[in-house]
């Protein structure tokens, strides 16, 4: 029935073999001909061919045209065009590296300040023109004012001068002194120039910044619907589960489990591999002191989106790699949130990443509608794509409108054949396939669900 269910159900999501495209289509988007193009590349390598000039040149040209179009100032990229002033212009790529420090050089300064102008040791100080002094420092800190910070230091340090606090004034010498200081001033220096307020206007347009109160409520909200497409899965397999019961030999069990976390106690590496899995399916294989030991007949996959799935899938490799590194005498207990369940080290082994395998072991489940126009080249390949130096130097030169020519760009072409660095560019849309092939919604899995045990005998 298992297998009666996986060949039954429904795969809206997946995806045709790309054509060679034409240039001349006026529907084909630059970044689908380019996608078309480099999947033809990677067919023509992995046949041991060299891909020929026209396929390199309609590369050139629709690259060309995807940088044209993300540099336009209406309608363009706003994530692309910091990305070509941070190359254009040296003071912005000062700006953007201070600001990367500037939350770790706040915290040092304010840590420094607290030493010396804590509100709980100013309550200690006599009434005073050194107490109100602390305390404009302390609130300099606070507000991030630091030209006022400066003045506040130099202000007690003058008036300490002739006076016998050593350590007091070693520590607004160190305050003054302390490069974090430097670094923050010299950050809100350049806050004023031009092309600084242009690269933070071009940061306001690409969403809430990290840790703003829209951020936050836009991860809430992604989470919220991440465990509510898991909760999704793990009820329909948990149904899957139970007929699977109704309808198998009567010595043959099976249940489902969330949130599985694999022991430590496997051996292999696990850095950078799925160490927790949103629903599995699993057989009973025997008992140990009446306790059930079991196998894995299903991974399940809970995404709330197809990109989801897809920047998942190296992750998720990895962990089935993990999974069969296991010791095929070995019981090994794996966490669940419905309790501890023991699973067998020898049915762990046999998984394998092969995608005849993989195909009856894993599924995506997703509750997202299905695109009528699928974007099949990814946001990470695009990005790469445009990143390129090359990209970017053609991009600055239409952008302070020198003359440009596409050929520069033969350099990205001959990376994306040779370099290892853009393997996963160069794969992007057989990646793109197999995760599609492996991604179904919960609704077409419970109808072939119940479709496959009315065709039980």
């Amino acid at each position: 029935m298992l297998e009666q269910t996986l060949r039954l159900v429904a795969r809206r999501y997946r995806l045709p073999a790309l054509s060679a495209p034409s240039l001349k289509s006026q529907k084909l988007s630059a970044a689908s001909i380019l996608a078309i193009t480099i999947e033809q590349a990677r067919r023509a390598l992995s046949l041991g061919a060299s891909p020929d000039d026209t396929l390199k040149r309609t590369f050139i040209e629709a690259l060309a045209r995807m940088i044209r179009e993300a540099t336009d100032t209406q309608n363009g990229d706003p994530t692309f065009q910091t990305m070509v002033l941070r190359y254009r212009a040296a003071q912005v790529r000062e700006y953007a590296s201070l600001a990367a420090q500037a939350g770790q050089d706040r915290r040092q300064i304010l840590t420094s300040v607290n030493a010396i102008a804590h509100p709980a040791k100013l309550q200690r100080i006599p009434a005073g023109q050194q107490r109100d002094a602390l305390s404009r420092l302390q609130a300099a800190a606070l507000s991030a004012d630091w030209p006022k910070l400066s003045a506040s230091t130099q202000q007690l340090l003058d008036a300490a001068e002739n006076a016998n606090e050593c350590s007091f004034k070693e520590a607004l010498i160190r305050i003054r002194q302390d490069s974090a200081l430097t670094r923050l001033q010299r950050l809100e220096t350049l806050a004023n120039d031009n092309l600084v307020q242009q690269y933070l206007s071009l940061g306001n347009q690409q969403g809430p910044r990290s840790g703003s109160a829209a951020a936050i409520k836009q991860g809430s909200l992604s989470q919220q619907r991440g465990a509510a497409v898991e909760a999704l899965a793990a009820e329909t397999i948990t149904a899957l589960a139970q007929r699977l019961n109704r309808t198998q030999k009567p010595n043959t069990r099976y249940r489902a489990v969330s949130s599985m976390h694999v022991p430590a106690s496997i051996p292999g590496s696990p850095e950078r591999a799925k160490s927790e899995w949103d629903v599995v399916l699993l057989q009973q294989t025997k008992a140990i002191d009446n306790t059930p030991v079991w196998k894995i007949c299903m991974l399940v996959e809970a995404k709330a989106s197809v990109d989801a799935a897809t920047t998942d899938l190296p992750r998720l490799l990895r962990g089935l790699d993990l999974l069969s590194q296991a010791d095929e005498d070995t019981i090994y207990p794996f966490e669940a949130r419905e309790g501890t369940v023991l699973l067998d080290g020898a049915a762990l082994r046999p998984l394998s990443i092969d995608e005849p395998d993989l195909h009856n072991m894993v599924l995506y489940c997703s509750n997202a509608p299905a695109d009528a126009s699928p974007r099949l080249l990814n946001a990470a390949s695009r990005m790469q794509l445009l990143s390129a130096q090359a990209s970017l130097q053609f991009a600055a030169k239409l952008i302070e409108q020198q003359e440009v020519d596409a050929h520069s760009l033969e350099t990205v072409w001959y990376q994306l054949l040779e370099s290892a660095r853009w393997r996963t560019v160069l794969n992007q849309y057989a990646v793109l396939r197999q995760v599609r092939e492996l991604m179904v919604h919960t609704d077409d899995l419970s109808a072939a669900i119940i479709t496959a045990e009315a065709e039980q005998p």
